[in-house]
């Protein structure tokens, strides 16, 4: 079975095309996570965990969830983590919840992906060429992992040198309680009130007003930008960083890549 989290598509798209490839289930695990549901997870197939990487580790409160939630049948496990280019530290965290789910870890795949975080300057967006050319190569990777897990076979990362833990594994809860602001975040007066900002954030930091306008929890969020994304009318902003900047979605690519 096929386990993901994505905010903006790139982890979803992955875990889509494996499921179809492998003749396997998915799951979405949103709704469990803004739920609580730790309800056990049934797979007689191995597991394929796909998840998005942020500051170079898979997201805090998924990592959480993996680690509780009681993974049966198969024992064999393995990652894939999609990231605009680095992906950390995240085989540690697959292990992690490899020896705590007492499961096999079957190794991980790293894809390239487009960016989708525009609430910062420090990241550059891409331009159409280049987010096509990486969700091209991506689709060429992807065939050749299907079939390490066809066959059963182990996936081989890259070496995580010994200063990468050093540097990331104190570095990032400050970081992320820095910089991993909500106040930021406003609507404008072309919010609708749909809820899908509310809908879409995994930690339930959203919720509506009486005008069914969002109001964000002023607790630190995951900046998984789920919410400015997805909004229909492009009604979200985060301070000024992300006035003109394009909202990424993979959904919107996928008739240019088959």
């Amino acid at each position: 079975m096929i386990l993901y989290f994505s905010a903006t598509g790139n982890s979803e798209f992955i875990a889509l095309e494996m499921a179809r490839e492998l003749n396997d289930e998915s799951l979405n695990l949103l709704k469990r996570i803004k739920e609580n549901d730790y309800s056990p997870i049934n797979s007689d197939k191995p597991f394929i965990i796909v998840c998005p990487i942020y500051v170079c580790e898979p997201p805090v409160f998924l990592v959480k969830y993996l680690m509780n939630v009681k993974l049966t049948g198969n024992k064999n496990i393995y990652f894939t983590f999609t990231s605009g280019g680095y992906a950390g530290i995240a085989a540690h965290y697959g292990k992690k919840i490899a020896r705590k789910q007492k499961m096999k870890y079957m190794g991980r795949a790293e894809f390239k992906m487009p960016r989708n975080y525009i609430a910062s300057n420090a990241y550059a967006l891409l331009e159409e060429d280049e987010i096509l050319n990486r969700l091209k190569n991506t689709k060429i990777k992807l065939n050749d992992v299907i079939s390490y897990i066809k066959n059963g076979n182990k996936l081989k990362g890259r070496h995580i040198w010994l200063f990468e833990y050093i540097v990331t594994i104190p570095f990032v809860p400050i970081w992320s309680k820095l910089k991993f602001k909500t106040k930021p975040f406003y609507y404008l007066d072309s919010c609708i009130g749909c809820g899908k900002c509310q809908n879409v954030c995994p930690l339930n930091r959203i919720k509506l007003n009486d005008l069914k306008k969002p109001v964000w929890d002023l607790e630190n969020c995951t900046h998984c930008m789920a919410c400015i994304s997805n909004c229909p009318k492009e009604a979200i902003e985060y301070g000024e960083i992300s006035l003109g900047k394009y909202r990424y979605k993979l959904k919107n690519y996928i008739g240019k890549i088959d």
